[in-house]
C-alpha cells in the first residue's frame, strides 16, 4: 500500500523520524529509521515510542483516572497497609495525602498533626499538607497559621503555584484585605487556570464595577485559552473551563 508513490512504511519511518527530533533522542535512530524503514519503525515503536506514551503527562492522567474510577479506595488502602506495617512519619505523610485526595479530610488532619509533634514539625510537604487539610475542614485561620510556618521554613513556597493559591483562598476566606495581593502572587507563579477562576470568583464576589469587570476578563481569558489547549490540559482544567463559562454566560444574561 502506498500514498502518492511513497510505501507505507516509509510513512511510518517518517512520523518516527520527527519522534526523535523532537523528544531529542539519540540521532542513531534516524540511520536504523531511514536505513531499515520498517524494522527501524517496529524497534522504534516497542522500544521508545510506547513507553514514552505511557510515561506522558496525559497517559499518566488517564491512568490515575482509570485506577480512581475502578478502584476508588486503592491508594489510601495501600498508604494504610504501608503505615499499619510501618509507622514512620513518611508512611504517615502519605496516608494523610492518599486520605486528602479521596477526600477525607477530617482523618488526613489527624495524621498531619501528629506527624508534626516530632522533628518533621518544619517540613515543608508536611506543612503544606496540614495547611490543605485545615482549610478543607474549614480551619482557616490554622491554615493560614500553618502556611506562615511554611513560607518561614521554605521561602520558596511563596512562588509555588499550588502554596501560593492555597494562601491566597485561606486570606480570601478569612476576609483578610491581603487576599487581592496573594491572588495576584498566585496568578503570577500560576501554572494552570484554577488561580484565574478563582481570582476572578473573588473579584465578582467585591461589588465594585471595576473588579467586575475584571473577573470578567479573566474569565474569557480562560475561555480564550481553552481553544489552543491540548486535550490533557483541557481534562486538567475542566472545572475552571466549566465555571468560566457559566460565569461569562451569567454576565450576558444581565446585560
Amino acid at each position: 500500500m502506498s500514498f502518492f508513490g511513497i510505501g507505507l512504511h516509509v510513512i511510518v519511518a517518517l512520523f518516527f523520524a520527527v519522534h526523535v527530533v523532537r523528544t531529542q533522542q539519540n540521532m542513531y535512530w534516524l540511520l536504523l529509521l531511514f536505513a531499515f524503514p520498517l524494522l527501524g519503525s517496529l524497534v522504534y515503536l516497542f522500544a521508545i515510542y510506547l513507553p514514552s506514551l505511557r510515561q506522558s503527562r496525559g497517559a499518566r492522567a488517564a491512568s490515575r483516572a482509570i485506577t480512581q474510577l475502578v478502584d476508588p479506595n486503592r491508594a489510601v488502602r495501600e498508604a494504610r497497609v504501608n503505615f499499619d506495617r510501618a509507622p514512620t512519619v513518611e508512611h504517615r505523610m502519605r496516608l494523610g495525602a492518599a486520605l486528602l485526595e479521596a477526600g477525607q479530610p477530617d482523618e488526613a488532619l489527624e495524621h498531619y498533626q501528629a506527624a508534626a509533634n516530632g522533628p518533621f514539625a518544619t517540613d515543608p510537604a508536611l506543612l503544606l499538607g496540614m495547611a490543605k487539610a485545615q482549610f478543607a475542614v474549614g480551619q482557616y485561620a490554622a491554615a493560614d497559621a500553618s502556611l506562615g510556618r511554611l513560607f518561614a521554613a521554605n521561602s520558596q513556597a511563596r512562588q509555588q503555584p499550588e502554596s501560593a493559591l492555597l494562601y491566597a483562598r485561606t486570606l480570601a476566606a478569612l476576609g483578610s484585605p491581603a487576599a487581592r495581593a496573594a491572588f495576584e502572587q498566585a496568578l503570577a507563579c500560576a501554572s494552570d487556570a484554577a488561580p484565574r477562576c478563582l481570582f476572578a470568583d473573588w473579584l465578582a464576589a467585591q461589588g465594585d464595577e471595576l473588579d467586575r469587570q475584571r473577573a470578567n476578563s479573566l474569565y474569557a481569558e480562560i475561555a480564550q485559552d481553552a481553544r489552543h489547549w491540548p486535550r490533557h490540559a483541557r481534562e486538567h482544567n475542566r472545572e475552571w473551563l466549566m465555571r468560566a463559562q457559566a460565569a461569562l454566560a451569567g454576565a450576558g444574561a444581565r446585560r
